[in-house]
């Protein structure tokens, strides 16, 4: 399937075989899966800007969500995980991928717009005390299932994932006090809502 689209309209036939999306692909286009981006490169599937809603997509469409390195370059984070969690069947799996705030990586590019650390995503988990007490911040509700980050011991070198909680951690507490400690992070969410179907049926 190629859909080419920069309209608002919904997408259709995603329940065909393309029940996972992965929003922002760039040059990351995977087998399996719709492809977004803005930028009309090959494999690309849908053709849209994220700063534009809604998504062109039904609610409650797609099983698993990944967003590699795209969250920091929205102009509005609130809208946006509003938009992942209205795309998001029940119980999809949401990854996201984001440079961590005070990392070179963050600070280097300067179409990121948005900052972020362990804390960012405990606004859309109602289980967490940010989630319950800002709760008018969104109407995104994800309980956050993983998170853990990557560091970078030389420049250039790949990221080494570190996802052992109690080595994580000690990341936090000395990326508190130094920069350049943790590079990325990335956070696995599920998505909390009713089941349209039974909800229909009670």
């Amino acid at each position: 399937m190629s859909i080419k689209t920069s309209s608002p309209a919904a997408v259709q036939g995603t329940s065909l075989e393309m029940r996972r999306l992965n929003v922002g692909c760039g040059r990351d286009v995977r087998s399996g899966w719709l492809n977004l981006d803005v930028a009309r490169l090959p494999g690309v599937d849908v053709v849209h800007d994220l700063d534009r809603f809604p998504w062109p997509f039904e609610d409650n469409s797609f099983d698993e969500i990944v967003l590699i390195n795209v969250l920091e370059h929205l102009s509005d984070t609130i809208k946006a995980m509003n938009e992942l969690y209205r795309i998001s069947a029940p119980g999809a799996k949401v990854t996201v991928r984001v440079p961590y705030w005070n990392s070179p990586d963050a600070i280097s590019d300067p179409t990121h717009k948005a900052s972020f650390n362990e804390r960012t995503f405990d606004f859309f988990d109602p289980t967490t005390a940010n989630g319950r007490d800002r709760s008018y911040y969104s109407s995104a509700r994800f309980k956050i299932e993983r998170l853990f980050f990557y560091v970078r011991i030389i420049a250039g070198l790949p990221y080494l994932p570190v996802t052992w909680p109690g080595l994580t951690h000690v990341l936090v507490f000395l990326a508190h006090r130094l920069c350049g400690i943790i590079w990325v992070e990335e956070v696995e969410l599920r998505a909390l809502k009713p089941d349209p179907l039974q909800s229909a049926s009670t």
